[in-house]
């Protein structure tokens, strides 16, 4: 069946996101060293500071893609062709899909794919009443999963998947091959992805995206803390730790923690939990690359196109899925 406008297949119910967040809270509290999943930081208050974050000064992350797209749009949109249907994993408020839906010609379908509920309510919505010939079929999911894709009522010439904001970066390199192998059986041989990536840059640049002057991301990453006592009953107390954020060289990522700043006990459920004074609980990675390195890691796929700014701080690819004889040629 297919659902139309601010219907929202739910293929994650609070009951099973609460699980898979225990199940993950306590395996990664198990780890060494520590470890929780970024995907949990988009409750209804985390989704709205990620929105905040995204309007900071000094993440350009946000601000540098939308230039890219508003600049080459008529060539994406030309690239991307009549009649697709649009499929955006991690859509959170859909503001970046605004702006292409306005540029493809007679686009078919657009389904946006969030595990936040409220934010993925409101979108639909919204996008619903701005485009009445477009259906509007929202998923509830973790996008990490493999997940049934609706039909539109009208024929697609093609499915593309947008993935914006480097959220690939989040992944480590074994798990993006993986979520882009995905990909490609999601869109066919016929479709795509338009995909953006955040270009390794100066670490002077970087760090400050994810330790803002206004403490924003210290909110956002301390949030999932308090989330865990919300939905678990754990008893954190969120002023014991505290927000970090470092360039990892080698790795050419950033990486995000949650520091005690004490030895202390965390009780969760039936678990207690042991904290030295000064350990990192890891919370995020966010990759940065050089077009090869990327390119090696989505090499399922051929780069038909490529977009990025001046400064070449982040670029926008539009890439097809290799057939069977490119492959083997």
């Amino acid at each position: 069946m297919t659902l139309i406008g601010n219907d929202v297949i739910e293929l994650v119910t609070a009951a099973s996101l609460t699980d898979d967040l225990r199940q993950d809270v306590f395996r990664g509290l198990s780890m060494r060293p520590k470890t929780l999943s970024s995907k949990f930081f988009y409750d209804k208050w985390g989704s709205e500071l990620f929105d905040r974050i995204c309007e900071l000064p000094e993440y350009y992350l946000t601000r540098t893609e939308r230039s890219i797209m508003r600049t080459n749009i008529d060539a994406i949109a030309g690239a991307l062709g009549p009649r697709c249907l649009i499929v955006e994993f991690g859509s959170g408020a859909s503001t970046k899909t605004t702006f292409l839906l306005d540029h493809l010609v007679d686009p078919v379908g657009y389904v946006p794919i969030d595990i936040a509920r409220h934010h993925l309510e409101q979108s639909a919505a919204r996008l619903a009443k701005r485009y009445p010939d477009v259906d509007v079929m929202p998923i509830c999911a973790d996008f990490h999963q493999d997940l049934p894709i609706p039909e539109p009522r009208r024929l697609q010439e093609s499915t593309v998947v947008f993935f914006p904001g480097s959220t690939i970066g989040n992944l480590q390199e074994q798990e993006a091959r993986r979520f882009l192998d995905r990909i490609a059986d999601t869109t066919g041989p016929r479709g795509g992805l338009l995909i953006g990536i955040d270009l390794k840059k100066p670490r002077e640049i970087v760090v400050p995206a994810y330790d803002d002057a206004a403490g924003v991301t210290a909110e956002f990453n301390l949030n999932l803390l308090a989330r865990i006592n919300r939905d678990l009953g754990a008893d954190f107390k969120l002023d014991q730790f505290r927000h970090e954020a470092v360039w990892n060289e080698g790795q050419s990522r950033m990486e995000m923690n949650l520091v005690s700043l004490y030895d202390q006990d965390v009780q969760i459920e039936d678990r207690t939990f042991r904290f030295r004074e000064g350990e990192r609980t890891r919370t995020e990675y966010s990759h940065k690359y050089t077009r090869g390195h990327f390119q090696r890691i989505a090499s399922s796929y051929l780069t038909e196109a490529a977009w990025t700014d001046p400064r070449e701080w982040f670029c926008v690819l539009l890439l097809r899925p290799r057939t069977q004889e490119a492959s083997e040629a």
